[in-house]
């Protein structure tokens, strides 16, 4: 095994033990859980609806749902993988009830970035990224996300999104090939 594979078991037996502890009302173990997981989630919420006011919302969000619906969890699956199917979930929710006004936010960003004092500074390069990301369908940009930004192995995208694990290998390889294409034209702002 794989230091990587090796580490990921001991987070996700730590988390079971968590979770053993947070069923008998230890808050201190409720505490350490959100902790652990939190910035992850977030960053997925983020990357995924390119808000951060609402990412903050739909973190607090996943984070009740996760502890309301914690006796349905039955370990069958690494404790972050059913907590990013919630986050997932959450994010489909969210751009549903705000289809509207997410096609006049997304029309906003899609202003050209404009050269500033601030070009060279990793916000910025990631800003642009960010923005490019959010160029992709839903159904290349989640695994894509998934996978490059949190890590995750194609199997355990497989399972979490419920897909074939060729189906995921396929998606996350056209949504890279569509952002080579949808980059392209800020390549000068980012070097």
């Amino acid at each position: 095994m794989t230091k990587i594979n090796i580490d990921k078991k001991e987070s996700n037996e730590e988390d079971l033990t968590l979770i053993e502890l947070i069923k008998k009302g230890d808050e201190a173990a409720a505490r350490k859980l959100i902790m652990k997981h939190k910035d992850k989630v977030k960053n997925l919420i983020f990357i995924t609806i390119g808000n951060s006011i609402e990412s903050d919302d739909i973190s607090q969000e996943v984070v009740i749902s996760a502890f309301k619906y914690l006796n349905n969890f039955r370990g069958d699956s690494a404790f972050s993988t059913w907590l990013y199917r919630i986050a997932i979930n959450k994010c489909k929710d969210y751009v549903r009830k705000n289809r509207f006004r997410n096609k006049i936010e997304l029309n906003e960003q899609n202003i050209p970035y404009s050269r500033n004092s601030d070009e060279n500074d990793f916000g910025s390069k990631r800003e642009i990224l960010r923005r490019i990301i959010n160029k992709l369908p839903e159904t290349l940009k989640i695994p894509l996300i998934l996978r490059d930004v949190e890590g995750l192995s194609y199997k355990e995208i497989a399972e979490l999104l419920n897909m074939e694990l060729s189906a995921v290998k396929s998606r996350i390889f056209r949504a890279r090939e569509t952002l080579k294409i949808l980059i392209e034209p800020y390549l000068k702002e980012i070097r």
